[in-house]
């Protein structure tokens, strides 16, 4: 919608993950390092919004063609479940034979391609769903013909830091020793943050990547608390409202005003931040109203627009 009238070629700012856009704070580039050096066992926390999934897909992007990665998404699958899926991932499912077998079967596998000099890296999602057992069994993965842990395999247990709390347990001292890294991302800083907004501007074909103003950022920064997926929502709005209002500039007023909409539609970050300006966020529910309504009729055009090309060109 927004998207002519800023100079844009794409949303900068949209939520899906794309590698393209990957923003590299301090501790994503620490986190990618461990990953990509280490064996064995990798720990890889962080808050909800602060890029673990575009690691992983940056990540992909930059592994070597012979490197064989398979990622689980299911955290709810069995140990057995588990290792069935590795096989058809990997491309050598043997479904009708037993657990023991398959298991043998995945242990050969590994064991080829490390003599072969290959790597292969088992990503698990969500890990902090998976129950003791399966944890338990997942790192006996490490060394199933008794060579040092982690040699023929690498398993990376991606969650929030409540994973951290689960790996405690007393039933998994042994995975927990085993554990070479553990990487923690953490919110992007107020350089970081500026950076990350016009590098994501500059990607998405802005010309000129100040269309945020100096206080806008610091207004973003603080609101969001540098986690990039409540950036990428709040400047969002801050485009489409500075769009309603006609203004090719986003300033600190209009990320307020974006600010009380999210607030009102319970978007708010998990930790709200303290507002330094609280004048600058008080608006009557009338101006609320017609803020809401710009968008709204901003919206209703552009779908009427749409059906009148499609039914003249039609």
């Amino acid at each position: 919608m927004y998207l002519s009238f800023f100079g844009l070629s794409e949303r900068p700012f949209s939520l899906a993950p794309d590698p393209r856009f990957f923003f590299m704070g301090t501790s994503h580039q620490e986190a990618r390092t461990q990953i990509e050096e280490r064996r064995g066992l990798v720990v890889l926390t962080g808050e909800a919004g602060t890029g673990k999934t575009s690691l992983l897909l940056a990540l992909r992007e930059r592994l070597d063609p012979e490197i064989a990665v398979t990622h689980v998404f299911n955290t709810t699958l069995p140990f057995d479940g588990m290792v069935e899926f590795m096989l058809e991932d990997l491309g050598i499912a043997k479904l009708e034979e037993s657990p023991a077998m398959r298991l043998a079967a995945l242990s050969g596998f590994l064991s080829a391609r490390e003599q072969a000099g290959q790597r292969t890296t088992l990503v698990i999602d969500e890990a902090q769903n998976l129950d003791v057992p399966t944890l338990a069994q997942l790192g006996a993965l490490q060394n199933m013909d008794g060579t040092a842990p982690g040699k023929h395999l690498q398993i990376l247990l991606v969650g929030p830091p409540e994973l951290e709390a689960r790996l405690e347990h007393s039933d998994l001292q042994h995975l927990w020793a085993a554990i070479g890294a553990r990487c923690r991302l953490r919110p992007l800083d107020a350089a970081e943050v500026e950076s990350y907004i016009r590098g994501r501007l500059r990607i998405a074909g802005a010309h000129d990547t100040g269309l945020f103003s100096q206080r806008a950022i610091r207004r973003i920064t603080q609101y969001s608390g540098g986690i990039p997926r409540v950036i990428n929502t709040l400047c969002d709005h801050a485009l489409l409202f500075g769009y309603a209002d006609h203004k090719r500039r986003i300033d600190r007023h209009i990320v307020n005003h974006a600010i009380a909409y999210l607030k009102e539609g319970a978007h708010a970050p998990r930790t709200p931040v303290a507002v330094d300006d609280p004048a600058a966020l008080e608006s009557t529910a009338s101006n609320r109203t017609r803020q809401m309504l710009t968008i709204a009729g901003v919206a209703l055009a552009s779908a009427l627009l749409g059906f009148a090309l499609t039914f003249l060109g039609g």
